[in-house]
């Protein structure tokens, strides 16, 4: 009967949790396809993600759709539907499911030359974008160390980790290939959070 009862919000929770995962994959599926949405100029091995949301530019909707709903995905499972995390990790992750919201709000300077923008929005998205960065990392740390016999868990946890870090930098090292890189790092955020989803 204990064993029963222990199980039971488990249960009720996977329809949610399946939710969840569908909604990573519709933000996935707004940001693989925000560069059809984009100008000619536009190459999703050199522009970013944030270019595809860039102020100004017509079809940036999709992008920032993706974010949103990347953002609003995560702070759901963060407040509450993964129980089993460290109050830490929820703090962590609910900080960058924030800030990816507010990557949608506010949006990058356009890599066309001839459209304005307001150099204070963009500073703004150049702040939130480096905290989720960081709130990504650091929760992912958090909950590292307190999983339990979860060896592909701890797996995924270092190359998120990795990717965190190591990606940015080379983001600076190679420009040409910024878009390729940074889709390699929300892959990899992807993929983190639905394994959370599924095995937590």
């Amino acid at each position: 009967m204990n064993q029963l009862t222990t199980s039971l919000p488990v249960t009720k929770k996977m329809p949610a949790r399946k939710l969840g995962v569908g909604l990573l994959i519709i933000s996935a599926l707004a940001l693989l396809l925000a560069p059809l949405n984009m100008p000619a100029s536009y190459s999703w091995l050199q522009h970013t993600t944030s270019e595809s949301a860039a102020q100004g530019v017509n079809g940036a909707w999709l992008a920032r759709l993706g974010f949103l709903t990347f953002g609003l995905t995560v702070l759901w499972l963060s407040g509450g539907l993964l129980n089993k995390w460290p109050r830490w990790a929820h703090r962590l992750h609910s900080i960058f499911g924030l800030m990816m919201v507010a990557t949608a709000v506010f949006s990058t300077r356009p890599w066309l030359p001839n459209l304005p923008f307001d150099p204070i929005e963009d500073a703004l998205h150049s702040f939130t974008a480096s905290a989720m960065g960081f709130a990504f990392a650091a929760g992912i740390v958090v909950r590292s160390w307190q999983r339990q016999g979860q060896r592909a868990g701890r797996a995924l946890d270092i190359i998120a980790v990795a990717a965190s870090v190591l990606i940015p930098m080379s983001m600076m090292a190679l420009p040409d290939w910024d878009g390729l890189l940074q889709r390699i790092m929300f892959a990899t955020a992807y993929a983190w959070y639905t394994y959370e989803l599924l095995n937590s």
